[in-house]
């Protein structure tokens, strides 16, 4: 069991991490910029929150793929780690 939920959390972070890259890119797509200059912009204006909480939403994916094929504590670590991204989003946003 705690290893099931910890293959879950394991793709949530990889998903996450996933989706702050793209994230990342499509945004340095549009505003012309780089992807180390559009992830430096985000962070020295503060906004880096938005990245992250943009970024969890692969999570979704992977949570209902989980379900769907009846693996219900791997779907609890994806729950786990989008939980994580959000207290840190939190905390980035007002700290």
């Amino acid at each position: 069991m705690k290893k099931e939920i910890g293959i879950g959390f394991l793709v949530g972070i990889i998903c996450t991490t996933i989706g702050v890259m793209i994230c990342t890119y499509i945004i340095a797509q549009v505003k012309d910029l780089g992807f180390e200059q559009t992830f430096k912009l985000y962070s020295e204006s503060g906004n880096l929150w938005m990245l992250l909480s943009l970024g969890a939403l692969p999570n979704l994916a992977a949570f209902f793929g989980f379900l769907r094929m009846n693996r219900d504590y791997r779907a609890r670590g994806v729950l786990l780690a989008t939980f994580l991204a959000a207290i840190t989003a939190y905390l980035i946003y007002f700290v």
